[in-house]
């Protein structure tokens, strides 16, 4: 979000009996970010959409700056998630448009979750709307951001606002990370369509066995590349099984993430700060469960939406849980 680096992070949709959406955020400095319980009296006032209140109560992830909730990721009351993931160099916002709903990027995620109940109502309102080139503040610069979009019915979008406009795509893979577009991950995808969590077919004449299990996955990439870990999570999330209950889908989306995560000192950056896993978040949007780990803390901590009192108008903040927590049994 605003005043952040140039982070990188991966966000995932996830079907099963149920729906769950969430990411990873991959930094080199947390920026004290909260759970963040928006309710649906809580005046949200925008820049140039006036003051919106009565809307649908939201959760999620962010910074709260000046009373005002700069989410990183979060869902509504409905069902309806998105995630701002890192964009530079691609991102482009435009000067105010006359005849389209102006909505700053750090006032999107409210716009689009606390008007719209399901996938079908965003993509209708995203017709209407041009992403203005106006900061929070002086401060608070814009970051360069493209979004995953989901819904606990099935709806899957990505939206990069790029020079040549507003691309509102279909994401039949429910996977987003950072550079290049959206349209080349797709692309990169198809040189590893012969990965298989099968083992590998003999193709040669010589009398050939596979020597480990797992080598029909072989050319899985490991690297901590946003290209490669587009790869990885799309692999991890098509192959892995779906649990008997929500508990166990929890617990498989929270692996997906793992498959993604990065380890202090694993990449360093051009001024030699270390980036790592700040956090990952899984988003029950049926239930309306924010789960979540820090990189401190590998326990689940958990806030859920319907403990609140929906009605209010206070923002509310919950601390992350960053101490590690170990359960000794003797």
């Amino acid at each position: 979000m605003e005043r952040m680096r140039r982070n990188m992070c991966t966000a995932v949709y996830f079907q099963a009996k149920d729906h769950f959406f969430g990411r990873t955020l991959d930094v080199e400095k947390p920026y004290g970010q909260q759970v963040l319980f928006t309710p649906r009296q809580f005046p949200f006032s925008f820049r140039r959409m006036g003051k919106m209140q009565g809307h649908h109560a939201i959760l999620g992830m962010g910074i709260p700056v000046e009373g005002y909730p700069l989410y990183f990721d979060a869902m509504n009351e409905c069902g309806l998630a998105m995630a701002g993931l890192n964009f530079p160099g691609n991102a482009y916002y435009f000067p105010e448009t006359e005849g389209k709903e102006n909505v700053s990027p750090f006032e999107f995620i409210p716009w689009v979750l606390g008007k719209c109940a399901d996938g079908q109502e965003a993509k209708k309102l995203l017709e209407r709307i041009s992403l203005w080139d106006l900061p929070f503040s002086d401060d608070w610069p814009l970051s360069p951001l493209h979004w995953l979009i989901a819904d606990k019915n099935g709806v899957c979008l990505t939206v990069e606002s790029m020079e040549d406009g507003l691309h509102i795509t279909e994401n039949p893979v429910g996977v987003l990370t950072n550079n290049p577009p959206f349209s080349y991950h797709m692309t990169h995808l198809c040189d590893y369509m012969q990965l298989s969590r099968l083992p590998p077919v003999n193709q040669f004449g010589a009398n050939l066995k596979p020597y480990s299990r797992g080598m029909g996955a072989m050319g899985l990439p490991g690297d901590m590349s946003s290209a490669s870990r587009f790869v990885r999570a799309a692999f991890v999330k098509e192959k892995m099984t779906t649990g008997k209950n929500n508990q166990e889908n929890v617990n498989q989306f929270f692996h997906v993430l793992g498959a993604v995560e990065q380890p202090l000192g694993c990449v360093q950056l051009e001024d030699g700060q270390l980036e790592f896993t700040d956090y990952a978040g899984c988003m029950h949007l049926e239930k309306g469960i924010y789960y979540y780990k820090t990189y401190e803390n590998s326990g689940l901590s958990a806030v859920d939406m319907h403990r609140e009192n929906l009605e209010g108008d206070e923002l509310k903040a919950f601390s992350l849980r960053r101490e590690m927590s170990v359960f000794y049994q003797n």
